[in-house]
């Protein structure tokens, strides 16, 4: 994006009264954002949503000097921009109807052909919620997804940390500028995850991390990925927001049932029984409604994902294909002696990691 066409984009959103949906209108209806400042209003006025008191607020002329201090201040940050209409901005998140208009961006994030989904939930994660979490993350390991969530205590964090431990894309949504990182406990995670990720925000460098920008942060989360999963909230939440929005922008949710019991599942159970989420179980359930393809990894990554995550019966099995070749399923329980009911699930789990392919005739052999 042009500095100049930058500049006055960003003037134009400090304009009162003026919001990425209006903003969006009058770039469409002018060309770009510095033929907005240059239109007569005559024509401005010709656009619906656009009255009076919009006209009079274009007049504004302290707006340029605030774009003018935000530009030296991404010039400086070396700040990457993310425009609507242009091709790094995210591909879903284009199809939003009030997405942001710009987004700042750190780091090195690489959005294009890529699963995107979001991990959501409560602050107060649970041993139950984390090792979910981690099961989940490394299972679809092998599909090189990137994880997007909101950076915050609980449920985000440990996402992005598992994530990162997969040698995974992760990227946090913030609800405040990149010249600030919140909570601050956090700022130690940010230097690795910058290295293979990093940070998109639609806030200005004057922004703070009030209440209502974590609110307005979720349709991001929601609106730049494939699918959104909600690990474990309350009754009610900002998870449960997310995963609303998501609905509404017509994306896949999924959420981890828990005992009618816990406190932090009544969010979820609720999301499963008014059918505004998918149950999830395990990947397996994600890949197959998501329709995600298993691909094969190169040899060394594949060898390297035996060693860290085969469990022993696992093991045995894979051993069992690698000296046989293509076995059918009875003939894998017999001789590893394993029941159908648990082998179908040790199979379907070494599919996700990449190390067995399923055949016609419900044979199996390593990948």
């Amino acid at each position: 994006m042009l500095q100049n066409e930058l500049y006055h984009t960003l003037a134009l959103l400090q304009v009162d009264g003026v919001g990425d949906v209006i903003a969006k209108k009058l770039i469409h209806h002018c060309g770009s954002a510095e033929a907005v400042f240059q239109s007569k209003n005559t024509s401005l006025a010709k656009i619906e949503g656009i009255g009076k008191y919009l006209l009079k607020n274009l007049q504004d002329k302290s707006v340029f000097q605030k774009a003018e201090n935000e530009l030296q201040f991404i010039e400086k940050e070396n700040i990457n921009i993310l425009y609507f209409q242009e091709e790094n901005y995210p591909n879903r998140l284009q199809n939003c109807f009030d997405a942001p208009v710009l987004l700042f961006q750190s780091g090195n994030v690489d959005l294009s052909n890529r699963k995107i989904i979001s991990i959501v939930g409560t602050r107060q994660i649970t041993s139950y919620g984390s090792a979910i979490t981690q099961k989940i993350i490394e299972d679809i390991a092998p599909l090189n997804p990137i994880i997007v969530s909101g950076f915050a205590y609980g449920v985000d964090i440990y996402a992005h940390q598992i994530a990162m431990d997969c040698g995974l894309q992760t990227i946090g949504v913030l609800a405040h500028g990149l010249n600030q990182i919140y909570p601050k406990n956090h700022k130690k995670y940010m230097a690795k995850m910058e290295e293979n990720g990093g940070f998109i925000t639609e806030f200005w460098s004057t922004s703070q991390p009030d209440r209502e920008n974590f609110v307005k942060r979720n349709r991001i989360v929601a609106g730049m990925t494939e699918a959104t999963i909600v690990i474990e909230s309350a009754e009610k939440g900002g998870s449960l927001i997310t995963a609303q929005i998501a609905n509404d922008y017509n994306r896949d949710v999924f959420a981890v049932p828990g005992r009618t019991t816990d406190k932090y599942s009544q969010g979820c159970n609720n999301l499963i029984k008014t059918q505004r989420a998918h149950l999830l179980h395990s990947a397996a359930d994600l890949v197959y409604i998501l329709n995600w393809e298993l691909k094969k990894k190169e040899e060394k990554a594949i060898q390297k994902q035996l060693f860290i995550s085969l469990e022993p019966e696992e093991q045995k099995v894979y051993d069992y294909l690698l000296k046989n070749g293509k076995e059918d399923l009875d003939s894998i329980a017999i001789a590893c002696e394993l029941p159908t009911y648990k082998l179908s699930s040790l199979l379907l789990n070494m599919e996700l990691k990449g190390v067995i392919k399923p055949l016609p005739g419900k044979l199996f052999e390593t990948a």
